[in-house]
């Protein structure tokens, strides 16, 4: 599948559904999760916290509130226990589950973030890797449009430089 890589704000994105950088408490702190909370409201957290604790690459969905998107999912890339550093594992399968929630949601578009190199601490540039890996193997059902998105031009540099198929 095809995707672009595209720099700016998550929360200001237009989308059927956007991916929260999410830990497995789904508690929305700072980063990308603190960018989407600021937009949508305090209700999300509250709804994401009544969805957790999840599994680590699994996802949650809530309604997106006042973000421009019909639903945020929770991707939990990262642990809230022991190190809370993300792994290749988890942010692989947080975005393969990413990509097959916003399908089964019936989603055309979907923005996605650099799942667990954040806040999380794995390397932007191997995390990019496996991300356009997975969605570049994803075989959608309805998703159409699928946005990675950088939130600096320095990441989406790095971003853009280590992704493939794009």
């Amino acid at each position: 599948m095809e995707y672009d890589v595209v720099q700016g704000d998550i929360a200001a994105q237009s989308a059927d559904a956007l991916v929260n950088a999410a830990g497995t408490s789904l508690r929305m702190g700072s980063g990308v999760a603190g960018a989407l909370r600021r937009g949508a409201g305090e209700a999300i957290n509250e709804d994401a916290m009544e969805n957790g604790p999840i599994d680590l690459g699994a996802v949650a969905v809530t309604d997106a509130y006042d973000l421009d998107a019909e639903y945020v999912i929770h991707a939990a890339a990262m642990p809230h226990y022991g190190s809370g550093e993300a792994t290749a594992d988890s942010i692989r399968d947080a975005t393969h589950n990413s990509l097959g929630r916003a399908d089964e949601l019936g989603c055309r578009s979907l923005v996605l973030p650099a799942l667990g190199c954040g806040v999380a601490g794995f390397d932007l540039a191997a995390g990019a890797e496996i991300i356009g890996e997975e969605i570049a193997g994803y075989e959608p059902d309805t998703l159409e449009d699928v946005r990675l998105i950088a939130y600096s031009d320095e990441e989406e540099s790095v971003i853009s430089t280590h992704c493939i198929d794009k």
